[in-house]
């Protein structure tokens, strides 16, 4: 159990902190903002969140700022296609996160009335939003005392509290000790506040203890560890797959797509033909690509060499394979040419693109 002079005394130094130091991101109501009353865009909130998922600040800014151009309000976002969506969100990763941005809206605005529910048990019962999105939502939008705990929060506990867990089995241990530090006031900048002190000042890396407000009730730093907490499960090592693409380019200025299948990895994105991705190499060879999993007679084809991606849970190695086709030849079932000047709108992930780029350098 924590010491009593860890409990709620110590949110009021947090918040004066972040009063003066809050970073300025684009989805963020400045504290002056709040503390006069102004309230947060549950919307925006939403959105920052769920971009935010496993992907950096400055990854996102450039997205958010696209979308909310492109729909900048979630009926906006309810009447677009889910295609555009996929489209604006190339790029970003974890693809499933897009496809429930959609679902997402379209249950609030039919099951909600285009409004936003206010409460964590109502908002987990949206598509893509979990406890921690759930909490976000809740103390950042509406300023509900809820407790929210990301990767910077679960350093900040773990190095508090000196938590002899490892992470990930130590998550419950730090959520329940972060809960004890929640203050009722102001919990939406608290929650943020917490953010920016692990981003800022608790960093995984030669964190600035001695410009933290906590540093006389921080455990850990008192026995000069720091780096050694979170206490983390040894890495297990990822395995590889192999796969083989097929760039068809017909007359010089067209590349073949492909729809992914609507479940699975990269669920329902486009794509260039490629083969499964095994665990097991192919038994292929530079010169010869497997003709019966390619979508158009692939004979004589250029080898281009390799890309490498990773994802997760695995490395990939993709060997790629490019011909050329005269202008008559057909697209296969599912699939379609997309010119040149047009293949940068749509939803391509990254790893085909490095694919169609090891083939035609000069697109991306």
């Amino acid at each position: 159990m924590p010491q009593q002079d860890l409990l709620f005394p110590e949110a009021e130094k947090l918040l004066s902190w972040y009063d003066k130091h809050a970073r300025i991101l684009p989805w963020r109501l400045p504290p002056h903002l709040r503390k006069n009353g102004v309230t947060a865009n549950p919307y925006l909130v939403w959105l920052s969140e769920i971009m935010l998922q496993q992907t950096t600040v400055a990854t996102v800014k450039a997205y958010f700022e696209k979308f909310t151009i492109l729909w900048p309000t979630l009926p906006d976002l309810a009447k677009t296609d889910r295609e555009d969506i996929l489209k604006a969100w190339a790029g970003l990763g974890y693809y499933s996160r897009a496809r429930n941005l959609k679902a997402c809206a379209d249950k609030i605005m039919n099951d909600y009335d285009g409004i936003f529910p206010n409460e964590e048990k109502e908002l987990k019962k949206l598509p893509g939003i979990g406890d921690y999105t759930s909490a976000a939502i809740a103390a950042i939008a509406f300023d509900k005392p809820a407790t929210v705990v990301d990767g910077n929060v679960e350093r900040v506990i773990a190095r508090l509290f000196k938590v002899e867990t490892p992470l990930p089995i130590a998550k419950k241990e730090i959520k329940k000790l972060a809960k004890q530090l929640t203050p009722q006031n102001r919990p939406g900048d608290y929650a943020q506040a917490m953010m920016d002190l692990g981003a800022t000042i608790c960093t995984p890396k030669r964190p600035a203890c001695s410009l933290c407000v906590w540093n006389k009730n921080c455990r850990v730093f008192k026995t000069g560890m720091m780096e050694e907490y979170p206490k983390k499960m040894p890495k297990t090592k990822k395995p590889t797959r192999y796969g083989i693409a097929y760039i068809a380019i017909r007359s010089h200025e067209e590349i073949l797509l492909q729809k992914r299948p609507e479940k699975g990895l990269l669920a329902g994105m486009s794509a260039v033909p490629n083969t499964e991705w095994l665990f097991e190499k192919s038994n292929f060879t530079p010169d010869f690509p497997p003709p019966s999993s390619a979508p158009l007679p692939f004979d004589d084809a250029l080898h281009c060499g390799s890309i490498k991606h990773t994802f997760t849970h695995f490395h990939l190695i993709v060997e790629v394979y490019k011909k050329h086709f005269e202008a008559n030849i057909k697209a296969p079932p599912n699939g379609w040419w997309s010119s040149f000047d047009k293949i940068k709108k749509e939803a391509l992930p990254t790893v085909m693109k490095k694919m169609i780029s090891k083939a035609e350098p000069e697109i991306f």
